[in-house]
């Protein structure tokens, strides 16, 4: 063979096992990848879901209906427009039972950590990249204006060859309108367009506004050097009904970083280990990791107890220092803000002054307090403070992030407090539903029955002792016995509401708060919403402080009255002993009688359900309502001998207390 054939045959060599290589890395996700020619026409945003993979799980089984898959999936959002789309908001319609394991490129909206349950869809929000520029901004750089998301995750039912797709995707940001998307094999696409009634508000700034919601955070960093930075968190409570008490506070760090000191606040757990046997150390040595206040990827971070509001070390820091409180603005607006200071230290790639990101999957809870569900953090226009040197002038943070946090309905059984019913016209008390707060998986007694009736005196003994009473009230009043005993409603704090009295005027209902827990409620608050207007007739509560909810301007509250603590009686105390070891344990109480006028709301039924409420909350949390009321078909005693019953027992064990 002749030199100069060698390189041809060296070229045909080459070229075959290019081809081979290309046939083994050849599946049907690579034609996947392709873009449809809509994309070319879009002027809005252009959305993406390709499946990609997928893997049978163990166990195998026989049943295809059950058989779990482990897939792989990418989305992608362009910004086809002439702005910039800020804090992106992707909706994937997740319907086959997925659960998702990890992603890249974006995060789930409300920060719920992996594994995930997305079966009925969620919301996707970029990090890092949170905004999208423009194509005229930046030349068409499809790496500003272009995001992957890369998901893992497990579905199940869908066998092959069948494809497992979403039902939908869609933009959700405000101003955006997206028809219904187009399905192809393993590729799902829409372009979704601008809003033309949508109002753009023009704006000098680069950032969003701020929004609005129950509970908002604000993340600003006030000074910022190239390996770490000065932050300030302030918690802001806005609606009536928003509470925490005893607040803790956690956030996930997403680039490493590791809190050095804190001011205001401290976190629950000080833990360096982290640190010590992780790149920190190796970046960081001259550092004493035995000081650092945490390590953590997801700290806890707590309040300072009032006596430390001067300290020099960890106090000193404005609206710091409650133990925790956060109280609704209608109580007292100094107690609706917290704020505390962190030093946070950085890790590479991100050691330059404007590698600034916050962290992510923030939640906050409080004791016996609703359950907030909260945002991913969005850019928004830096915070004014007022100058430190005491000047007229205003210093402006460097970056700000908000997170807005919404309280949330508690699902069934899963309340925190719950409300009995009585009436004067029925010598027994509905008591709180089964398991109104949760039951225990083990629990021996019947999770489904309904509960057992009670006597008045029995609302004054904790639940382990009233099934006594229970089974005797059953057998005075002939009525047959379960042979199970229902379970209890295991709440913390229980409410009981009487209705007191029915007369042509008016009528009034009497209100009595049971502190079942070791924890006394300091600055407690309740509140109720009524039917049919009825709230239009309130007169006055004796033994609270109560106002009528303006819904005009909380409109969602609208027949609603809040009823606080008198100036003194502000404290709900802990159960506690009873005299003796053989007397059951006595909750703490607060009581009071509240009065209605008919005149503006005639035609209303008090004893047919009107005068029972719609909703009760417990300092925020929505408390679990009676599944029945009381009807007047059993003994009728008047209300002067329920009351005089119920208010002996009081006197009763209120006297064996002092003793």
């Amino acid at each position: 063979m002749s030199c100069s054939s060698s390189p041809l045959i060296a070229i045909l060599f080459l070229t075959f096992i290019f081809f081979a290589f290309a046939q083994d890395y050849d599946d049907d996700s690579s034609s996947a990848l392709e873009m449809p020619p809509e994309e070319e026409n879009c002027n809005g945003a252009f959305l993406t879901y390709t499946f990609l993979s997928r893997t049978k799980e163990f166990p195998h089984l026989k049943n295809a209906s059950a058989q779990a898959y482990a897939f792989k999936a990418m989305a992608t959002v362009t910004n086809t427009m002439d702005r910039d789309l800020k804090q992106w908001k992707l909706f994937v319609g997740f319907q086959n039972n997925e659960i998702l394991v990890s992603t890249d490129g974006a995060v789930v909206a409300d920060g719920t950590d992996f594994p995930v349950n997305v079966e009925n869809g969620t919301n996707f929000v970029g990090f890092p990249q949170s905004d999208l520029q423009n194509s005229i901004d930046t030349a068409g750089d499809l790496q500003k204006i272009k995001v992957e998301i890369n998901m893992v995750g497990t579905q199940f039912g869908v066998k092959p060859p069948s494809v497992p797709m979403p039902k939908t995707i869609q933009l959700v940001n405000d101003g955006i309108n997206c028809p219904t998307p187009k399905h192809k094999g393993n590729l799902m696409y829409v372009c979704c367009i601008q809003d033309p009634k949508w109002k753009i508000k023009e704006s000098h700034l680069k950032f969003l506004p701020r929004q609005h919601g129950d509970l908002t955070i604000s993340y600003d960093i006030l000074q910022a050097y190239p390996t770490n930075y000065l932050a300030q968190v302030t918690m802001e409570n806005h609606h009536p009904l928003s509470r925490l008490d005893n607040w803790n506070l956690t956030w996930e760090w997403m680039r490493g970083e590791f809190i050095h000191s804190t001011k205001g606040a401290y976190t629950l757990i000080r833990d360096s280990t982290a640190c010590i046997y992780g790149q920190a150390a190796n970046y960081y040595q001259e550092i004493d990791f035995s000081k650092v206040m945490s390590c953590q990827k997801r700290p806890i971070l707590v309040d300072l107890p009032p006596e430390r509001e001067k300290d020099d070390e960890l106090g000193n820091i404005p609206y710091c220092c409650k133990n925790g409180a956060l109280l609704p603005p209608t109580m007292d607006p100094s107690l609706s803000k917290a704020v505390f200071q962190l030093q946070v230290f950085k890790m590479p790639p991100d050691l330059n002054r404007t590698a600034l990101y916050p962290p992510h999957k923030w939640e906050i809870s409080g004791v016996l307090n609703p359950r907030y569900v909260c945002g991913a953090p969005i850019r928004v226009t830096p915070t004014e403070f007022p100058d430190p040197s005491g000047l007229m002038s205003e210093s402006i943070a460097l970056a700000s992030w908000q997170v807005v946090c919404n309280m949330t309905s508690p699902s069934p059984r899963a309340a925190k407090c719950c409300v009995s019913y009585s009436a004067y016209y029925n010598d027994s008390v509905i008591p709180c539903s089964t398991c109104a707060c949760g039951c225990p998986e083990d629990a021996t007694c019947d999770a489904n029955a309904l509960a057992m009736l009670l006597p008045p005196e029995a609302l004054l003994v904790p639940f382990e002792n009233r099934t006594i009473k229970a089974r005797a009230w059953a057998h005075i009043k002939h009525w047959p016995l379960p042979r199970r005993s229902s379970c209890g409603d295991n709440c913390g704090v229980s409410i009981n509401w009487h209705l007191f009295s029915d007369y042509k005027n008016g009528w009034t209902a009497r209100i009595t708060i049971f502190n079942w827990e070791d924890y006394t409620f300091r600055n407690w608050f309740s509140a109720i919403q009524m039917k049919k207007n009825i709230v239009s007739g309130y007169e006055n509560v004796y033994s609270f402080n109560g106002t009528r909810l303006n819904s005009t301007v909380w409109p969602d509250l609208v027949d609603t009255i809040f009823m606080q603590g008198l100036p003194g009686l502000n404290y709900l105390m802990p159960e506690v002993n009873g005299k003796t070891l053989s007397d059951p344990r006595v909750p703490g109480k607060q009581q009071s009688v509240i009065s209605f006028k008919k005149k503006l709301t005639p035609g209303i039924n008090i004893r047919a359900g009107d005068g029972f409420p719609a909703k009760v909350f417990f300092n925020g949390e929505e408390c679990a309502l009676p599944e029945i009321l009381p009807t007047a078909s059993g003994y009728r005693a008047s209300s002067p001998v329920i009351v005089l019953n119920l208010v002996l027992s009081v006197a009763v064990v209120i006297l064996l207390i002092w003793c």
